[in-house]
Parts: C-alpha cells; structure tokens; sequence
C-alpha cells in the first residue's frame, strides 16, 4: 500500500511517499481503510523530530475510515464499521492500524471527512473550553491565530458559550474569516507594536481571565501581559516554535497567574471520556455550534504541499490528506 515515510526528520520535503507492507491487526487492534487523514502542527512537530519518534515513521495522527479487518479479542468495532481516531500514529496511508478501544464510532450523519477534520480539534477545543479554563458566559478571551483551524472552533464555541472574543490573525482576509466565526474584534498582529496593550484598549483598559494560546513563543509574552489578576494563560501549542524556559516568579509578578500546557490524550485518557467529548462535538456539530471549514484537500503525494501550506499560514481552517484522491 502507499504511505507517507519520514527516514529523517527537517522540513517538508522529508516527506516521501513510498510502498509499505500492508498492515496486520494483532490483538485488541483493527485495520481501518483511511479515508481522509487531518494535517495538524502535531504532524509538523513530529516530522520536525521534537518528540523523537523512532525512524523511519507514518506522520499523522487523525483519520477517518472504514473497517477492514480486526486481531483477536476485538468487540469494540466489526469489520464495515465507519469509525474515527485521533492521537494514534500512522495515518498519512491507504490503510492503519489503531487500537479498537480507541476507535469512535461515526454516526451516520456524519461524513468521514467532518470526522476528520473535527475530531482532533473540536475534542481539544471541548476540553480547552470545559476543563483547562471553564468558558463563562460574559468573559472576554484572547485567542491567537483565531483564522486557523483551532482558532475558528475555539472562537465559535466561546461564542456558543456566551464569551466574547478578540482574535489575532495574521492578514486582512484572517481577520474576516474570525469574525464570520464570531470574533468581536480581530487584530492584525503586524499592525500594532505592543500587543497586550492594543489587547488592554479594546477590552476598557482591563486584562482578560484567559488567553488561549497555539502559537507559542512569538505570542507567550504578550499573552501574559494581557492577563489580569489571576488570570489564565492556556498554552496549547506551539506554531511559532517552543516557548524558553519561564521564571515561575514572573506568573507571582504578573498577579498571581496561571499557567497550564495540556494535551488532548490526558483528556480522553479512558474510552468513556473519549467517547462523552466526541458525542458532545458531533452534537456541536449537528446544532451548527460548530461549523466546519475544510478549506485544503491533498492528495498522498502532496502531503509534503499541505505541510508547507499550513507552516506558511496560507490557509483557514482544516487540511486533509484524502489517500484516494489523484490516482
């Protein structure tokens, strides 16, 4: 079958398509014929060689798809079942294998490719929102890079949740994308030379309880200075590169701030969590509390395209690798 292989880690051009074996359940897994695969800064991370994957490795970690086979001991899922995944390596192939006990089951109104492009990050929005700094109706919110994938789901539920929000993007045409997701100010970050300040004026000259923060080290500074007492700064990702180590005085100095770095699989860490936060993102869905913006699909051979694309910020919304696409 055909797969993505990264045999050294660096730039997108590691990305090479190549003839793998086909793959064997063992037990307790199934083999999913993939349907469509998301593209995340998770995958850039990986190819970029920060978590140290053994090599050579199948980038990807979302997909969408149908059963084809299943090991011993599996009862979670059957062969024909329509099933999503997320946080499980190797999804940039025609086919994958994954864990049936972390396999989502997909209703039947919802399509391979909104599975794929909602899962990962409308779960993480999901806990972001509800668990890492619980959205209050009335707070007003930061949140970086509000036109991309993760910021349009986080700007569209803390609106669904009574929040107001003032987004960063990057360019004119961002800045409109986050408003039609429901952004009430969006500022241009090229525009304004003291961010947190420009941040401080369109909020009556007060700091924020949370900012939501995937861009990292060009944004972690600022993101703090926009905090009032007691504030929270929820670092989620980092696009822009790894944030420097932080003095844990600063969050003393800033009033007594907070600062979390979460990760999704300490939020779906046992089936029924995982379960619970992906029926109340296709419920999301289903309300058009979450609109889905799938704005790229790649072929296979161009995964190599679609990660150039996303680091470049030339695109809004969600990237696919769809394996049937340009053959």
């Amino acid at each position: 079958m055909r797969a993505i292989q990264v045999y050294e880690v660096g730039g997108p051009e590691v990305l090479r398509e190549a003839e793998v074996d086909q793959p064997r359940p063992g037990p307790g897994e199934a083999v999913v014929e993939v349907a469509a695969s998301g593209v995340n800064f998770l995958d850039v991370y990986h190819r970029e060689g920060r978590y140290g994957l053994p090599l050579p490795f199948t980038p990807g970690a979302e997909g969408a798809g149908t059963v084809v086979d299943v090991g011993p001991g599996v009862d979670d899922v059957a062969v024909g079942d329509r099933v999503g995944w997320v946080e499980i390596p190797g999804t940039y192939a025609e086919r994958a294998v994954v864990d049936s006990a972390r396999l989502v089951p997909l209703p039947d109104d919802i399509g391979f490719e909104t599975a794929t492009a909602v899962l990962l990050q409308g779960m993480t929005a999901h806990y972001l929102v509800k668990d890492a700094y619980p959205v209050q109706g009335g707070d007003t919110v930061l949140v970086h890079a509000a036109a991309g994938g993760m910021g349009l789901l986080l700007t569209q539920l803390i609106t669904h949740l009574g929040g107001r929000v003032i987004g960063t993007t990057s360019t004119a045409a961002k800045a409109e994308a986050a408003k039609r997701a429901g952004a009430v100010e969006v500022i241009l970050s090229s525009t304004v030379d003291d961010l947190a300040a420009e941040v401080r004026r369109l909020n009556g000259g007060q700091g924020l309880p949370v900012v939501y923060d995937g861009v990292g080290a060009h944004t972690f500074d600022a993101s703090l200075a926009t905090l009032r007492t007691r504030g929270h700064l929820v670092l989620f990702g980092a696009a822009s590169g790894a944030v420097p180590p932080v003095d844990p005085m600063r969050l003393a100095h800033g009033g007594s701030l907070t600062l979390i770095r979460p990760s999704l699989g300490d939020f779906i860490a046992d089936r029924s969590e995982l379960l619970r936060r992906a029926a109340d993102v296709f419920a999301w869905v289903r309300s058009t509390a979450l609109e889905i913006n799938v704005t790229g699909r790649y072929p296979l051979s161009e995964a190599a395209r679609a990660h150039s694309d996303l680091e470049a910020r030339r695109t809004t919304g969600k990237l696919l690798l769809v394996p049937g696409a340009g053959i």
